[in-house]
């Protein structure tokens, strides 16, 4: 008789009884039924796939969108003895043929990848092979434009899951409100009934805003720490910029606080020395940018500070979920006040497009014949779009039906040989001989590596009446380097789309606008909800109301108490952001001559012979674009000077200045 779901929770899991919400998530899983547990950060969510890919008769696929989400939760599962493996960008290419190996002999319970995984072509062909019985999509609010964290890569799940004929989804995420949580079942086509949120308010969690002046506020988190310093448990102080972390955790060790920088500027094996320390308690205090906490399930963090003002109220109950996960009482102190606002918000419009980028991009499409290729980082330098936006515009190219992706490829391939040719001809008698003498024919060698030539080998393969077509190719080198006979390296991955209709001019069904025009406005739209969430977290953080009641009312909980009692509002603290007023805007002289700096720089790149009001206020106000990185426009004066500043406040500013500036004499010295 098999086991049913309460005997492998104890077995298996070691637990008596099922937290909140986990028991109609699983019941509707093992029952054959698609479902989505929202429940708050560290509720439990991975049991509800854990437990019934113990159930399922085949493989269950787990999308998730960070490497150190998926490293953690693998290594609980093999803890637990249960067979799982994941396919990433670190791996040996050995090691991920045996993982497919494994799956392909139903040898794996759980597999797990990126969603960018699913666009490699071979990983593709591989899973059509394996039959799936679940689909898990973890941060499943990263589907919805209207969420925190969109990414557009999630916005094809949907139609991967109908390729590969997966009956059955678990959607997973702690932060998704009503309006966002609709939108991901819809998708996905689950029913209202096995959708189970389990609330956001924790009884455990002490809030408090404590709006502080940013020149006093190092000294005022120093001795709010002083006294904490005896209580066990983990401090995380979060922060916006990597150089922030470096100077506040050098600020606190000077006052007799022990603190460490976390941030992605460090190299990875300091930033895992420094995880693997805050989870053994032998670092108790990290200052560190939104990154850190990710997939880290320790659960007597007792302080979770905000330094600087997040950048939602989905990404601050994200933060603050991280502290007492035992249910201990933990401490949630929010300093900043609005003087970081315009930081923020130049951030959010600094990812909307400019229209002419748009354009360009739709030329590049309309220019080639029905197959359109590309690479990304090349595309995103063309058109000056950021690669984010820019994904999300191909695939809503591809929703309104005018891209189909095809295939992706990578354009470069580099094969080290290691032993001799003669030995590996030899290993291939007849037409497989000479068609892998072929291959290293058209791959002529350097030092050490040989680099393929696919022209040069589609010649030869016509001289010498051999089939070598790319797919038999590409199977040929990974057999060769799974056997050891060299070693593969690919770059420069090529997406290649067919092009559905040609007439980009216009928006299809909506003759009266241009298709330009809508993307823009569409990423306006999106740029607007996002400084919408911004003035509904202000709001949260100055409210008369209870702070706790607040936060789940966002979240659609209405079950949580309307007055908590354990947090700064309910104690009759109200809290008014500080707001500073920013300095004058320099003189039209000053503006000329840093404009006229950037526009150097950009011509002496080769990246740009024009300067538009977009690309100079971006540069003003320290928001980065390709163009801008191509030309090292970091290192100049100008740069990131008038960030405290609206964004539109310059961009007016800038039009007079730039009509000022004389682009012909900005010629790249040439001998």
């Amino acid at each position: 008789m098999p086991a049913t779901i309460e005997q492998t929770l104890a077995e298996v899991f070691g637990h008596r009884e099922f937290r909140p919400g986990q028991r109609p998530v699983i019941e509707a899983v093992t029952q054959g039924r698609s479902a989505a547990a929202i429940f708050p950060t560290g509720s439990g969510k991975s049991l509800c796939y854990q437990l019934p890919a113990l159930h399922l008769p085949c493989l269950t696929l787990v999308i998730s969108p960070l490497l150190a989400l998926i490293r953690d939760q693998l290594d609980a599962l093999k803890a637990k003895g249960i067979t799982a493996a994941s396919i990433d960008s670190t791996q040996s290419r050995e090691d991920t043929s045996a993982t497919m190996r494994a799956a392909v002999d139903g040898q794996l319970k759980v597999l797990m990848v990126s969603v960018e995984r699913l666009k490699n072509e071979r990983f593709r062909e591989f899973l059509r092979r394996v039959p799936i019985s679940l689909l898990v999509v973890d941060e499943a609010h990263c589907i919805s434009e209207w969420g925190h964290n969109f990414r557009p890569d999630y916005l094809k799940l949907p139609s991967y899951r109908r390729e590969f004929a997966i009956d059955q989804v678990l959607l997973l995420t702690a932060t998704a409100t009503p309006r966002v949580i609709e939108d991901m079942c819809q998708r996905f086509d689950i029913r209202h009934e096995d959708v189970v949120a389990t609330g956001f308010y924790r009884p455990n969690l002490d809030l408090s805003v404590t709006p502080v002046p940013s020149d006093q506020r190092p000294r005022h988190l120093a001795e709010w720490l002083k006294p904490r310093q005896a209580d066990s448990g983990g401090t995380i102080i979060y922060v916006t910029l990597q150089q922030s972390a470096e100077r506040l955790a050098a600020y606190l060790r000077a006052a007799g606080i022990s603190a460490a920088a976390y941030h992605a500027g460090l190299d990875h094996e300091k930033r895992e020395n420094l995880q693997a320390q805050f989870m053994a308690g032998e670092q108790r205090c990290i200052v560190a940018t939104i990154a850190f906490g990710m997939g880290i399930d320790k659960s007597d963090i007792r302080h979770v500070v905000h330094f600087d003002l997040p950048k939602s109220i989905e990404n601050y109950s994200q933060e603050i979920g991280r502290a007492g996960r035992d249910g201990q009482r933990s401490e949630c102190l929010m300093l900043a006040g609005r003087e970081n606002l315009a930081v923020l918000e130049n951030f959010v419009l600094g990812d909307v497009p400019p229209q002419s980028g748009i354009q360009m991009l739709l030329d590049d499409i309309q220019s080639s014949d029905q197959r359109w290729e590309l690479s990304l980082n090349a595309l995103s330098q063309a058109t000056d779009i950021r690669p984010l936006p820019l994904k999300t515009l191909l695939v809503k190219l591809e929703l309104l039906g005018i891209l189909r992706p095809s295939h992706s490829y990578f354009a470069e391939y580099r094969l080290r040989l290691e032993t001799s040719v003669e030995s590996v001809i030899a290993a291939f008698p007849g037409e497989r001989g000479v068609f892998v003498q072929t291959i290293f024919d058209a791959a002529p060698q350097a030092r050490t590596w040989r680099t393929l030539d696919f022209e040069t080998l589609d010649r030869l393969g016509q001289e010498r009446n051999l089939d070598t077509s790319r797919p038999r190719v590409l199977r040929a080198l990974d057999y060769l380097a799974e056997k050891g006979f060299l070693s593969l390296e690919s770059k420069q991955m090529t997406e290649v789309y067919e092009v559905i209709t040609r007439n980009l001019s216009t928006m299809p069904g909506a003759q009266d606008i241009s298709l330009a025009e809508h993307l823009y406005r569409d990423c306006v739209e999106r740029a607007s909800a996002e400084l919408g969430r911004l003035a509904a977290m202000l709001e949260l953080f100055e409210t008369k109301d209870c702070l706790s009641a607040r936060l789940a009312q966002w979240f659609g909980d209405s079950q949580a108490p309307q007055q908590c009692g354990h947090c700064s509002a309910c104690r009759g603290d109200t809290a008014q952001l500080l707001d500073v007023t920013p300095p004058p805007l320099p003189n039209p002289e000053q503006l000329r001559t840093w404009l006229d700096e950037l526009v150097t720089a950009l011509v002496t790149a080769g990246a740009s012979d024009k300067l538009d009001a977009t690309l100079a206020t971006r540069f003003l106000c320290g928001i980065t674009s390709p163009l801008l990185t191509r030309a090292k426009a970091h290192r100049l004066p100008g740069f990131a000077s008038l960030e405290q500043h609206r964004y539109m406040q310059v961009f007016q500013a800038v039009g007079h200045a730039l009509e000022e500036i004389d682009l012909g004499k900005h010629q790249p010295y040439k001998s």
